[in-house]
């Protein structure tokens, strides 16, 4: 909730102390430095005093939900002031506007302060009155935090658990049933883990009426926990499943533990405890259940990974997959036609909805509701399968109720993070650049020990512990590369963020009364992937826009912008990354508070180096390459600086903060890397045949791509480049210790030079691409990779390849790709004990020879686990028991 406010605060502090930024060091921003003091000092005692009442939010609650709001409220209204008079000193000075009337240049901040004091006052007196109650007339705390969901849950043969269709369930049934029942005496803990509406209570219940595991365990309970924690409910469910219940409730709570106590002594026994949200609540409840080495069992199911990882250190954490489409097919066949084959004509329809359900049991059983309920017919199908995100979405008591339970589980600082995702019109996400856009929008707070990428990271595998986003993609060295959003998750995020006005999203052509919306709900993001005319959000009186990310091709924003500029001058995010524009200098200029800038540019205009605040630019072109203005280290906060080609950069003035680069190509004047940045973690650079190629001296570069390539410089102004006979071989060149991914592209290196790379301690990722080196013999030697977990070797000369497994100790991945001279893959290397994967493509035929020798070498010492594809097709073991 306060994760805009906190970035205000940090914005503050730069406005008080950053005196070596051209921007604000001016004498109309500097002479309003006590204010900017006087607000930042407010803000922190109005979020310390909200922090330190948090306990006392009970009483009055809906009273002081509604100062917390009239307090963010005026937080971002001072925000607005600020940010509106800083635009109006930058246009004032701007060479493009020499108008000083578009906004005025004096800060009113005292309307505002007012309201954050009285807030602050309202709130301190109501906490005070909330103290002063007797605590006969305090609500209780847990019913109130329950709000009304605190109840004496059924026992397991009331709940409606045992459903009739239950598909595709068979394998991970028999994964948990021989967990359970293996040989071991200790109380052992196996755990169900996936989304909400995935299947895990219907997977437990499968296992629980298993008529074997009925048989193995002489006592079996069931108890439901779900968001709410009632030590009496839980015993209370548990013994109903044991005992005779009528004796239950006039019993003490001491009484009902040591009945429990007394029922579970000696016995083996299987409890299943359904639906757990919490490490406390499972610390208590592990309590009630004694380890008599009976070979006792408890089966969990949660949608928190780090729940589960906290109960069973020792057992199975099963993580539940999404059915398969054909698996989604025969599930919504059985639940509408009970048994019954189904017609021909609508099988077409049918299963097409069974698809868009995107494998969640719960959004097939959704829609089977409905498709029993409607005209078995073909035109009636057809217009099921074009609606079903609506009627999934309509369907309140089925499906977003039980994704919103995640939704309400989520701590505040990941609730913006996830409403985020709803925004996107593409369900797959690329991970980096979601993270950027958080950093942007303030939805990353520092921690003082991390940098704000390593904090964005750790939202983002929080929100895949809790099962709301889907890893579709990762590096090798781990990091999530592609993450996807099902879209029953989406659905939900689009709902709450209308609910919450995080964002207004435009999927349809809606554009006539779009300013109106944005007008009166004083609307702050953006999203589109339609062709609007984006000028007509230009007639609001005053800008609220901070974020505008546009996905169409046919986006009408030109250099006009600059007459409009009043309603996009406080614009944070701004994505027009598929709208090619003739110039947008003068326009992008007044965008002083742009974080993230992704657009599509001929050419790079100087006139972005004058936005201060940007963190991650995105530039998309279609010439061969870019120059860079001479101003580039103007952009102090600049971290990310990507492009689809070749960018030349100047000679730089001032040390930059970047830390990810792309396609960058070194001129003349960038003789010092360390100088110039310091801090750079991932570079991809072209480089010249004459360059002197010494990395060692970026301490903290992690991921490395170099290019090779020749430079030519006509008498032209602009230089160009071209590609050529790549000549870095003649060059010494080093890496940094602390590298842990290069990528080499016609670099044309000897082979000897190979013992460089083979030194570095921390190299987990080497790639070879396009005669990275030139030669057709690689012999290893007998150093070894210290750390090396991926190679591969893509479009080389080589013929020879010399190798044992010791030079290798860690890899766990080898492929060969279009080596068609390449006569053999070294036999030893399958004996390495981490090796898991070996992809051919395009091999000669003694290649494939060597291939089926490993297998087999393999296959001979019991290693089936090795897993070999050539050409996309799995190598067959020879024992087809041991294949997946």
């Amino acid at each position: 909730m306060y994760a805009d406010v906190h970035m205000f605060m940090e914005k503050l502090k730069q406005l008080m102390y950053s005196n070596d930024i051209p921007v604000i060091n001016n004498p109309s921003i500097l002479c309003e430095t006590p204010q900017f003091q006087l607000l930042y000092e407010e803000l922190g005692s109005m979020i310390q005093t909200l922090f330190n009442n948090e306990h006392q939010d009970l009483h009055n609650f809906e009273k002081v939900r509604k100062l917390k709001k009239r307090f963010k409220d005026a937080a971002e209204e001072a925000e607005d002031i600020v940010d509106i008079f800083l635009s109006a000193v930058h246009c004032k000075n701007n060479e493009y506007f020499p108008i000083s009337d578009v906004f005025q240049t004096s800060l009113h901040l005292e309307f505002v302060m007012r309201s954050i004091e009285l807030t602050k006052i309202e709130f301190i007196t109501t906490s005070i009155d909330n103290m002063k109650m007797d605590s006969s007339q305090r609500p209780d705390t847990l019913q109130m935090q329950s709000a009304g969901t605190s109840r004496t849950r059924n026992s397991m043969g009331s709940k409606k658990l045992a459903e009739k269709v239950v598909v595709g369930f068979d394998r991970d049934a028999e994964i948990i049933r021989d967990k359970l029942v293996e040989y071991g005496k200790h109380l052992d803990v196996v755990s169900i883990v996936g989304m909400g509406g995935i299947g895990k209570t219907t997977l437990a219940n499968k296992v629980f009426t298993d008529p074997f595991v009925v048989y193995h365990f002489y006592i079996r309970a069931w108890v439901t926990v779900s968001q709410t924690y009632d030590k009496r409910d839980l015993l209370i469910q548990v013994l109903s499943s044991i005992n005779d219940p009528l004796e239950l409730e006039k019993a003490t709570d001491s009484q009902l533990h040591k009945m429990l106590h007394r029922s579970l002594f000696g016995q083996r026994y299987l409890i299943v405890i359904d639906d757990i949200w919490s490490i406390e609540a499972w610390d208590k409840l592990k309590l009630f259940f004694p380890d008599h080495n009976t070979g006792s069992r408890i089966l969990l199911t949660s949608r928190l990974t780090e729940v589960s990882l906290h109960a069973t250190s020792h057992g199975l954490i099963h993580h539940l997959k999404h059915l398969t489409e054909e698996q989604s097919w025969k599930l919504l066949c059985g639940k509408v036609f009970k048994g019954d084959e189904c017609p021909k004509w609508l099988i077409d329809p049918g299963m097409e909805i069974a698809k868009k359900c995107h494998g969640l049991p719960l959004s097939v059983v959704v829609m089977a509701g409905v498709l029993a309920k409607e005209q078995r017919n073909k035109d009636m199908w057809l217009k099921i399968s074009c609606s079903v995100h609506s009627y999934m979405a309509n369907d309140q008591k089925g499906c977003l109720e039980t994704i919103a339970l995640s939704y309400n589980h989520l701590p505040l600082h990941l609730r913006e993070c996830f409403l985020y995702l709803g925004g996107f019109s593409d369900s797959r996400i690329y991970s980096p650049r979601l993270l950027w856009l958080w950093m942007a929008e303030g939805f990353i707070q520092e921690d003082g020990i991390r940098s704000l990428e390593e904090i964005a990271k750790s939202y983002m595998l929080d929100l895949v512990d809790r099962n709301l986003l889907i890893v579709e993609k990762r590096y090798v060295t781990g990091d999530v590369s592609l993450c996807r959003v099902h879209d029953l998750v989406k659905q939900l995020c689009v709902e709450m963020g209308k609910e919450e006005n995080f964002f207004l999203k435009i999927d349809s052509q809606q554009s006539n009364h779009l300013c109106d919306v944005i007008a009166t709900r004083k609307q702050r993001r953006v999203f589109t992937n339609q062709d609007i005319d984006i000028l007509s959000l230009s007639h609001a009186t005053t800008p609220s826009i901070r974020s505008l990310l546009c996905y169409h091709r046919k986006t009408f924003l030109t250099d006009n912008i600059s007459k409009f500029f009043r309603s996009f001058a406080l614009l944070r995010v701004l994505i027009l990354e598929k709208c090619e524009l003739i110039d947008l200098s003068s326009g992008l200029a007044l965008l002083v508070h742009l974080r993230y800038l992704d657009i599509w540019q001929s050419l790079f205009p100087s006139s972005i180096c004058n936005l201060w605040n940007l963190q991650t630019l995105i530039v998309h072109t279609t010439y061969s390459s870019m120059v860079l203005p001479s101003n580039i280290s103007n952009l102090v906060n600049l971290r990310h600086l990507i492009s689809n080609t070749d960018i030349y950069l100047p000679s730089i003035v001032k040390p930059m903060k970047l830390e990810v680069i792309s396609n960058v190509v070194f001129g003349d004047g960038v003789d010092n890397f360390e100088k110039c940045f310091p801090g750079i973690k991932n570079l991809t650079s072209t480089l010249y045949s004459d360059e002197e190629n010494d990395f060692e001296v970026l301490r903290g570069l992690q991921i490395l791509t170099l290019i090779g390539s020749a430079f030519s410089r006509p008498e032209s102004t602009k230089p160009r480049f071209v590609r050529g006979e790549p000549n870095l071989g003649k060059n010494h060149i080093r890496f940094p210790a602390t590298l842990k991914e290069l990528h080499l592209v016609r670099c044309g290196l000897a082979w000897s030079d190979m013992s460089i790379i083979q030194s570095l301690p921390n190299l987990e990722v080497l790639i070879l691409e396009d005669n990275a080196f030139k030669g057709m013999i690689w012999e290893t030697g007998e150093e070894e990779f210290q750390q090396l977990k991926f190679l591969r070797l893509e479009e080389l000369n080589i013929k020879h390849w010399e190798a044992t497994s010791i030079n290798f100790p860690c890899l766990k991945r080898l492929e060969v790709l279009n080596c068609v001279h390449l006569e053999d893959i070294p036999l030893e290397l399958g004996d390495i004990s981490m090796l898991e994967y070996i992809y051919v493509l395009n091999c000669g035929v003694s290649l494939l020879v060597s291939v089926q020798n490993i297998r087999q070498e393999q296959d001979d010492v019991g290693n089936y686990e090795l897993k070999i594809f050539v050409d996309g097709r799995k190598l067959r073991s020879c024992e087809s028991n041991h294949e997946d």
